[in-house]
């Protein structure tokens, strides 16, 4: 059974392109697979030859320009795709690092396993983390050369010191992110109105997730349902489960570290209460990570 294994790099960084691998290695056998951030940059350089001989690889590609157009999530999903279409070798699993299917509403979406810690787990998965680290580290290399003094030949466009640094003094250059808070404060561009309150964001997170789930095929039934024992944040209908979603917004750290026993424990009351209501039905629980002042969604995870 050939497996497709799919990683991101690049989704964090004030500069560059997102990349998304994509890798089948068949019958191939390579030593020293794992997840890329785990490895020295010599290390995955060497690799890297190998498993473009060995195996299938694809690489889809977004700009920092394009991304700002469409957003984070769009693209990582642009990117998936383009990656997968040149991959033109038979398999019969897809599996994606994370929690987010970004195959959904596509012919592909129902062959695909999201697995956190895939790239540690999974050899082709690893693999096709490593040659799409390698080929946007050294895409930001050749970056360094046509815009000097960034510094992108060592931090590769991620947020550090030295890069807000270089940005004071040297201002923004066509590679870097516009849409995203340190570079769009930069240029005085106001992206969205940031929320004020807990509530605000509680609402602006919601409405990001609705529209997360609209566009992977759910109808949305109800928002905010409560009564004076308990209260779901979002209830929508998927091929006829209902799916009860918690939000969370998250301003550092997991967002969804926050669903521990105890919310778990509320969020059955809550689902089985509603269904007492309603005539009961094949349901499911879920929790969306928010985060950003884009109001992101960044992670949805199927609870049960």
């Amino acid at each position: 059974m050939a497996i497709l294994g799919i990683d991101e790099v690049g989704r964090g960084p004030w500069a560059g392109p997102l990349v998304v691998g994509a890798c089948v290695l068949g019958d191939a056998q390579i030593d020293g697979l794992t997840d890329s951030k785990k490895l020295t940059a010599k290390k995955r350089e060497a690799l890297a030859p190998i498993i473009r001989e060995k195996a299938t690889i694809g690489l889809g590609w977004v700009s920092a320009k394009e991304l700002d157009e469409i957003g984070i999530t769009a693209a990582l999903c642009k990117a998936c795709r383009i990656a997968v279409k040149q991959v033109h070798v038979p398999f019969h699993e897809i599996v994606i690092d994370g929690t987010i299917n970004f195959l959904r509403d596509t012919p592909l979406a129902s062959h695909v396993q999201v697995l956190t810690k895939a790239d540690l787990l999974v050899p082709e998965v690893s693999a096709a983390s490593i040659v799409a680290k390698v080929a946007r580290d050294d895409y930001m290399h050749k970056l360094a050369v046509k815009y000097p003094g960034y510094g992108f030949e060592k931090h590769v466009g991620y947020g550090t010191a030295a890069h807000k640094k270089a940005l004071v003094e040297l201002g923004v250059c066509p590679e870097h992110r516009k849409s995203f808070k340190p570079i769009a404060e930069l240029l005085g561009i106001t992206t969205k109105t940031p929320a004020k309150s807990a509530k605000a964001k509680g609402n602006r997170g919601e409405d990001a997730v609705c529209e997360y789930l609209k566009t992977s095929g759910h109808e949305i039934v109800a928002r905010n349902w409560k009564n004076k024992y308990c209260e779901i944040d979002i209830i929508s209908k998927f091929n006829g489960v209902l799916c009860f979603t918690e939000v969370k917004y998250r301003c550092g750290g997991n967002g969804l570290d926050a669903i521990d026993k105890k919310k778990l424990e509320k969020m059955h009351f809550a689902a089985e209460f509603y269904l007492a209501k309603n005539d009961g039905g094949a349901a499911i629980l879920a929790a969306a990570e928010v985060s950003g002042d884009n109001y992101e969604v960044t992670d949805f995870l199927v609870l049960q």
